[in-house]
């Protein structure tokens, strides 16, 4: 068994040279007669690979992977892998009994991963106490940088500012999916700047990588993905006009694919585009027509993205 001393030190090695910043795609997980389609999914990621992106999540919240049994977890991480072109790998995780978090992050050991993106426990509201022993206990154990993700609308757990600051300090917490809705809290983790802040609210991708946050992992841009991907490369270069001229109508479409509960409506934007089939497992549902109609409109009104 390895001492928790060298996993400590290669924790810190491996932390230190991995570079999060850019656009990631958060990869729906397409499914036909309720199994998982992988050439669908093959299709959808040799699609997205050379459009200007980071790299991909795998079974993160758009991927529906709280459906999906960890064989189909495995197998659908090994999917991506073998058709990203050798683009990054970030891999979600969740739950809410550590032991058998702790046991999955070992599964995942020995998968050439860039990271792990790791949620608060849900359901159970732990302390803040008890949030830094969860995350901390997990950053020990993996053998990959975390990325954790703050997401209270989903946990139910609020990680705080000064619980973050704090987490921040481990060697092998690099970065962070921020969904807080807590612009003050955003403004100060880029301020600190330990942590690389990867947006996870699309609506607030501008504002967010203008101010210094290093990149996004976006839902939306399944679509119009060179787009998105030349927006946080001109904010980041601070080339504001160029940048504000591209994202103008991206906004509306924004707030389409999230109008139902994701990922019914970009999983029915992307079957309309031949991607894949458009089903989800229940309790989730597909979007409606009219949605999709929306959808389709809002779409269709970019050209492509000018090289100028």
């Amino acid at each position: 068994m390895t001492s928790s001393v060298g996993v400590f030190e290669r924790n810190t090695l491996v932390a230190s040279t991995v570079d999060f910043s850019g656009l990631w795609i958060p990869l729906v997980t397409p499914f036909r007669d309720q199994a998982v389609d992988h050439s669908a999914l093959s299709g959808l990621v040799k699609h997205l690979a050379p459009k200007g992106v980071t790299g991909f999540v795998v079974c993160g919240s758009t991927g529906e992977a709280a459906a999906l049994s960890e064989a189909e977890q495995l197998a659908v991480l090994d999917t991506v892998q073998h058709n990203a072109n050798d683009l990054p790998v970030i891999m979600g995780i969740s739950g809410y009994h550590l032991p058998k978090t702790l046991a999955w992050v070992e599964t995942l050991s020995g998968k050439p991963l860039a990271g792990l993106l790791v949620s608060a426990p849900c359901y159970i509201r732990p302390s803040q106490a008890g949030l830094v022993h969860w995350f901390e206990a997990i950053a020990q154990a993996s053998t990959v940088p975390l990325v954790l993700y703050d997401i209270p609308y989903r946990t139910g757990a609020v990680l705080q500012r000064d619980t973050l600051l704090h987490l921040a300090k481990h060697p092998n917490i690099a970065a962070i999916k921020d969904c807080g809705g807590d612009g003050a809290k955003t403004a100060a983790l880029v301020a600190d700047g330990r942590l690389q802040v990867l947006v996870g609210e699309d609506l607030q991708i501008f504002s967010a990588v203008a101010m210094g946050g290093a990149g996004a992992i976006a839902a939306s841009a399944h679509v119009h993905t060179e787009r998105f991907a030349t927006v946080i490369e001109l904010l980041a270069s601070g080339n504001l006009a160029q940048a504000r001229a591209l994202w103008t109508g991206l906004p509306a479409l924004i707030e389409a694919l999230f109008a139902e509960p994701n990922p019914g409506p970009i999983k029915a934007l992307l079957a309309h585009l031949g991607l894949l089939h458009n089903e989800l497992r229940r309790p989730m549902t597909e979007a409606r027509t009219d949605s999709l109609e929306q959808l389709v409109r809002l779409h269709d009104e970019f050209g492509p993205v000018s090289s100028s």
